[in-house]
């Protein structure tokens, strides 16, 4: 099943099923199909293409809502998280835990009206901390794996870090599938699951490997390649930041294919807490739910990377 995904349209939200968009790039069930007459889109879809959205990951579906547990038998949660990865984990002026995640662990303590505490710990560490008993949950960026899920249970995905292809402003297409690239010069970083990924999906594109990312961004502002693939997170940050001189744009809708690109991010408990794994799913389905979910998101990403 495809994640649900909220675009903001002129401050109200519309939920999307379907392919993952970034701004006004619309499934192909709204636009018009090979040899068929599309059907007229509704005037919700007619706003989601006339404007520039903004979308929200939400991997909350309004038709399956989540048990309430009893939350009358939690009385504390222990957070753990990582000392240094921003926007999502940091150390703010006042010396405390700050961050996306920091935020949302904050939230979801007010909405199941428990007290709560944030550790800060290196990333390292975080999985001996939760089987000594030393914190609860981590909320700390940690993805969903065969190797995670092997030592702890999760809940369910609260974000992704798809792969999107960036282009320079005067090249950006709303829309980007293989035949739309072929011959086009794509960089991508040489052994990354984005490379992987234009190997096996966009086999007609010129593929150039770079290093590391100083080096692939460098090589999109330099002309050397007419897009680059990889990670839309902390390209979302690069596009917004004056490393890149404003010189670019994503390009196209992001990806999330799992085999490539992960099964998401999600909070960690220990195997078998079930109640705080749920109590925590209902949390963050009603943060959600309440439209909290997307003003933190939108706080944090200026740019986002969906």
């Amino acid at each position: 099943m495809q994640p649900w995904i909220e675009l903001v349209i002129n401050g109200r939200l519309a939920g999307v099923r379907g392919c993952l968009l970034a701004a006004a790039v619309l499934c192909a069930g709204f636009g018009s199909g090979h040899g068929a007459k599309a059907a007229e889109p509704d005037p919700e879809a007619k706003a989601v293409a006339a404007v520039t959205a903004h979308a929200v990951p939400g991997f909350w579906d309004p038709r399956r809502r989540p048990e309430r547990p009893d939350l009358s038998r939690l009385t504390v949660i222990r957070f753990l998280t990582e000392t240094d990865y921003p926007p999502f984990n940091y150390t703010g002026p006042d010396g405390n835990p700050a961050g996306f995640n920091v935020d949302l662990a904050r939230a979801l303590c007010e909405e199941i009206k428990v007290t709560c505490t944030v550790q800060m710990r290196r990333f390292e560490t975080l999985l001996d901390a939760l089987a000594g008993n030393r914190g609860d949950a981590i909320i700390a960026s940690l993805a969903v794996t065969p190797q995670t899920r092997a030592k702890v249970d999760f809940t369910d995905p609260y974000y992704r870090a798809p792969g999107r292809f960036v282009a320079r402003k005067d090249a950006v297409m709303p829309e980007i599938r293989p035949e739309y690239l072929e011959g086009k010069k794509v960089g991508a970083i040489a052994g990354s699951a984005h490379e992987a990924y234009l190997k096996a999906m966009f086999t007609d594109a010129e593929l150039h490997s770079y290093p590391n990312d100083e080096a692939l961004r460098g090589g999109l502002k330099r002309g050397e390649v007419d897009f680059i693939f990889g990670d839309a997170i902390s390209l979302a940050f690069w596009i917004n930041g004056t490393d890149s001189d404003n010189c670019c744009a994503f390009s196209g809708g992001p990806f999330t294919e799992s085999r490539y690109f992960g099964e998401g991010v999600g909070i960690a408990v220990r195997k078998g807490n079930d109640l705080l794994r749920q109590s925590l799913n209902w949390a963050l389905f009603r943060l959600w739910e309440k439209g909290r979910y997307t003003d933190l998101w939108l706080r944090y990403f200026s740019v986002s990377p969906f």
